[in-house]
């Protein structure tokens, strides 16, 4: 493993917030930090009349929920008041309002992929909102903090932990990896296709993939697995209509074939790097908001792509 120093090798060009999980983000021009991810990133959860989770797998119509938070309620310090909402939107429906503030009713049995727990429900305004949007029962949770914890694989971060997220908390991209995918397809499509919390411009394409450990401004992150992908990317996030995609595009140039032809094989394919904030005793003390245009630092990386951890 290489260890470096000097000068930034990138900048931060977006950062993107996903406040319920498999709706549309938020593109943001600064965000406060947490243990799980950006605040209020994949804090709420659509799900069935069993408190199954919905996703964009199977409802790929959540890629045209809308959402929107008060501007001060990324930043570090703000509390939400009895006039702080998420603002729900989506074509053909009523806006919808969902207070800030934690509501007090408990939702038993919700699942997402591998974790069962109870969650906060978000009430009969939000349940009949969804059921009528997606035609079947449907109720919006909210990730309870105060009385449970959804760790990641500890295999690979052991000790961190995320609320409704697939895997990790954080997700990075390089602007330079998009635009070389693009330049393979017929139609480009945009990076919205695979849902990432921070893109970083200047860098080679697919550096992000042998990125150990990096900092942004003053903040150590760990790249701890890159990001195998699921079908969302072949859903257009504009219509909500599936296609073959780039799917079948990374299969060619991005599968584990292909990057780790010398691993055991999965079918996998990757695109982007999951990483977790270190939190470390150095960073102790400073304002915990990352912006666009923090400079990246590369800390430790390593040789090729078939080190890395998938």
């Amino acid at each position: 493993m290489e260890v470096i120093s000097g000068e930034p090798i990138a900048v931060v060009s977006s950062i993107l917030v996903y406040p319920i999980k498999s709706c549309r983000g938020i593109s943001v021009p600064q965000c406060f930090l947490t243990p799980t991810g950006f605040r209020w990133d994949r804090q709420w959860l659509v799900v069935n009349s069993k408190g199954r989770a919905y996703t964009q797998r199977v409802e790929p119509s959540l890629a045209l929920v809308e959402t929107e938070l008060p501007n001060d309620a990324l930043l570090e310090g703000w509390k939400p008041n009895k006039c702080s909402y998420l603002v729900i939107k989506a074509p053909g429906m009523d806006e919808l309002k969902i207070s800030l503030t934690a509501p007090q009713e408990v939702a038993n049995d919700v699942s997402v992929w591998e974790w069962y727990g109870s969650a906060l429900d978000e009430g009969a305004e939000a349940s009949k909102w969804f059921s009528n949007y997606l035609g079947k029962p449907s109720r919006l949770v909210r990730f309870n903090a105060a009385s449970e914890t959804r760790p990641v694989d500890p295999k690979y971060a052991a000790g961190h932990k995320v609320m409704f997220s697939d895997q990790y908390p954080f997700l990075i991209l390089s602007q330079g990896s998009m635009d070389s995918l693009n330049t393979l397809l017929e139609e480009p499509i945009p990076i919205n296709r695979f849902r990432p919390n921070i893109v970083v411009n200047g860098c080679e394409p697919f550096a992000e993939d042998l990125w150990r450990e990096i900092r942004i401004d003053n903040f150590t992150f760990e790249g701890v697995k890159l990001c195998s992908r699921c079908k969302v990317p072949s859903i257009n996030q504009e219509t909500g209509i599936a296609g073959p995609e780039p799917n079948e595009t990374l299969k060619q140039t991005r599968s584990d074939k292909v990057l780790r032809p010398d691993k055991k094989q999965q079918g996998k394919v990757y695109f982007g790097q999951n990483m977790v904030w270190k939190n470390n005793a150095a960073e102790e003390g400073k304002a915990k908001v990352m912006k666009i245009g923090d400079p990246v630092y590369a800390i430790k990386k390593i040789s090729n792509v078939a080190e890395a951890a998938a």
